[in-house]
């Protein structure tokens, strides 16, 4: 703790002491305000403002150390002052010093609670940032809840010092208006229970729930607005509705016609999305091949003669394609069907918020899921349109090895992508805009992978910006028919021609939100561009829901899917049951070599959150499998609250970095820390035992130091020395 916080913390607690030590409780009884009464009223007419200061005080004071007796005050105010200076003097009175308590408690407690519970408040943050006016406001009109706590927890969330001034002020006036007028009949009374009966606690528990009646009011009205052009249909052909085969619409589908509703799957392509026949599985597969060819470089290395095969590029595309076959009937129309979802070919368009056409036939629901995922974003480049460009969509139908590929985005699918053809032996250079690569990933793990990169024969150049492309035929002589593509970057005052054959555009995926019926409908965008929906994954019309790449917030196949349950869930059993989609723990994998797996925060995100950390590091080299695979580069790091084993994020970077992240996302999920991966049995010799090393480490810095001295005459001892 602070000097100054221990400071503030010892006055308080002073002051509360002297309070209770000289028994100053004994002035603030209805018996000894009703005797004292004439003789304040005398004292207070002849030093009116000496008097209304000194009240004024002491209120504050009694409210900010949440010393007993501020009702009695509110009573005696009114009694001495007459009603209107009463309550001007105790709602103003009472407001300084429910805003010190506050600010006592923000400024002892919040970056502590902060510190050991800042992950798990984040959502909590986000709604008292929209709405935390109505909470304060609500809580301050019911009297049920003391306004003591209330200071002190209000004072724990980021809710803005004159928003909780003016609310407060606002939500305290009606209770303080019923103890003046009591007050100003201080001599009959007979108890300050008898001031709020029963039915006047209701009156002001209805008139605190007001705002968020009036709210549930407003959202109703313009609900009915919204669906006022439409015809909600007496029945429906299916419970649910959804709109794209991809990994979001598969897996929701999947889970609806598992609890027995009827489900209707729509897609206008091929069953399984981008993920299956121009993402996840294609760019896996090229890797597969790629890796072979960069160990067979590696063969003197580990003992064998020097390998002389090349690649063969028209092959390696043919097996990324068979790869696709292959795993094509786990998303087929036949599994599906199977399964109880009723796939349907053709392309569909909202009509309604309950109702769509699929090539003319109109077919409703009860909701309706959008799943259309997203394509790869074409950036504003002078010269484009000319350009026979790449990108992750149609990259699979090359046949013949480019003789120079040019690549725009140093983000994760650009990445892989270029290591790939280039350990296929493509000569490959790749252009990124930031000044690293992965620009979410720390420093150090962008520059572990440069180098890899550039080993491998990718040329790197980051901090550079693409300006034009040109597209020059051989016949203006300064260009052969090998190098048509000339891109012209710029950096600071730099500049630089890029000749290639080829462009590869990896500037990451916008969501597919134009041409099945939103606009028409007027479904709300985020500004990201994708489909705006709540934590329920729902769009403005409670209908309507989205989940994958075009609802976001992460562009993930396996984010899609973990949003499908909760789509199917909540369109199926709302209103009577709904889950908010839970984003806590989210890991990533980018599958480059070395692999850089990470799931919660690194470095970089917890300083620019705020969050204390530890940091804990273990390096692969001085595991005895990563030496016996000769590969020891990479390490595994771990970000821990201070002084305690709660996992706030882990990165993996190395050999199978996808694969041993999965115990972390684990511990994250259930709340595990590093002591229950230390006491876990690892098998040896095995790449994850890294994370029980890790561990180990972290262990090994926490060890009780004040009891080793002890321990160690504790041991003489039973030798007998």
């Amino acid at each position: 703790m602070s000097r100054s916080r221990l400071l503030l913390l010892l006055l308080i607690l002073g002051l509360v002491g002297t309070f209770f030590a000289l028994d100053l409780g004994r002035y603030l009884s209805l018996p000894e305000l009703q005797a004292r009464q004439a003789a304040a009223a005398t004292w207070v007419e002849a030093h009116f403002g000496q008097a209304a200061l000194l009240f004024l005080a002491v209120y504050v004071l009694s409210t900010a150390l949440s010393l007993p007796g501020a009702s009695l005050l509110t009573l005696a105010g009114s009694a001495v002052f007459g009603i209107g200076w009463g309550l001007l003097l105790v709602s103003f009175a009472s407001t300084l010093g429910a805003t010190l308590a506050f600010l006592s408690a923000r400024f002892l407690l919040r970056d502590w609670v902060k510190a050991r519970f800042g992950d798990r408040l984040a959502q909590f943050e986000q709604g008292m940032a929209k709405d935390g006016a109505s909470y304060l406001l609500t809580l301050r009109l019911i009297p049920l809840f003391p306004f003591f706590l209330v200071n002190l927890l209000m004072g724990l969330t980021p809710i803005r010092v004159s928003t909780y001034f003016w609310v407060s002020q606002l939500g305290m006036l009606p209770g303080t208006f019923v103890y003046v007028l009591a007050g100003s009949e201080l001599a009959t009374l007979t108890s300050t229970g008898n001031i709020l009966s029963p039915g006047l606690i209701l009156a002001l528990t209805l008139l605190g729930l007001m705002p968020w009646l009036m709210k549930l009011l407003m959202a109703r009205l313009a609900l009915r607005r919204l669906h006022a052009p439409y015809q909600k249909p007496a029945r429906f052909d299916y419970n649910l509705l959804v709109i794209g085969a991809g990994a979001g619409g598969l897996v929701t589908s999947y889970i609806a016609a598992a609890v027995k509703a009827r489900v209707g799957l729509i897609e206008r392509h091929r069953m399984g999305g981008d993920c299956l026949y121009t993402g996840c599985v294609p760019s896996k597969a090229l890797i597969r091949s790629a890796r072979f060819a960069a160990e067979q470089r590696r063969a003197a290395e580990l003992g064998f003669t020097p390998a002389q095969s090349r690649a063969d590029f028209a092959a390696v595309m043919a097996r990324v394609a068979e790869v696709i076959k292959n795993v094509e009937p786990h998303d087929s129309v036949a599994r599906y069907q199977g399964l109880g979802v009723e796939c349907i070919e053709g392309t569909a368009r909202l009509v309604s918020p309950w109702e769509l056409e699929v090539d003319g036939q109109r077919l409703s629901a009860r909701h309706i899921v959008i799943a259309t995922g997203a394509r790869p974003r074409i950036p504003e480049l002078p010269g484009l349109a000319e350009v026979p460009y790449l990108t992750s969509d149609n990259l699979w139908q090359l046949r013949e090895a480019p003789r120079h590929l040019l690549v725009l985005g140093g983000g994760p699918i650009g990445c892989e992508l270029a290591q790939s053809l280039a350990q296929l032996g493509v000569p490959v250079t790749l252009v990124e805009l930031a000044p690293q690569l992965l620009p979410r990933e720390e420093p150090n793990v962008a520059a572990l992978l440069q180098t890899r990169m550039e080993a491998d024969g990718v040329r790197v150049l980051t901090g550079w910006r693409a300006e034009r492309v040109d597209y020059l035929p051989s016949a203006e002589g300064s260009q052969t028919e090998s190098q048509p593509i000339r891109l012209h970057l710029r950096r600071d005052d730099e500049s630089l021609m890029l000749d290639g054959d080829q462009l590869l555009l990896a500037l990451g995926r916008v969501a597919n939100i134009s041409g099945f019926g939103l606009e028409t409908l007027g479904v709300t965008l985020s500004p990201g561009g994708t489909v705006a929906v709540d934590e329920y994954l729902t769009t403005n019309y409670p209908s309507l829901l989205a989940v994958g790449d075009v609802a976001g917030p992460y562009q993930f196949t396996h984010v899609a899917a973990h949003q499908g349950w909760y789509a199917a869930v909540n369109a199926l059993f709302s209103p009577f049951k709904r889950f908010k989609a839970d984003y806590r723990v989210i890991p990533t994998v980018t599958f480059t070599s070395p692999e850089i797996a990470r799931v919660g925060l690194n470095q970089g995100e917890a300083r620019a959150r705020a969050i204390p950390f530890e940091l804990t590091r273990f390096e692969m080299a001085e595991l005895d499998r990563s030496i016996a695979d000769g590969e020891r580069s990479g390490f595994v790091e771990v970000l821990t609250a201070p002084g305690k084993d709660r996992i706030l994020g882990a990165t993996i970077v190395g050999e199978g970095a996808g694969e041993r992240l999965a115990e972390f996302v684990l511990a994250m999920k259930q709340g595990l820390g590093l002591r229950k991966i230390l006491a876990t049995i690892h098998p040896y010799p095995t790449l994850v035992e890294g994370n029980k090393y890790l561990a180990g480490e972290w262990q090994r810095a926490h060890q009780p130091h004040h009891l080793l001295p002890w321990l160690n005459r504790y041991h003489g001892w039973r030798r007998g020395a």
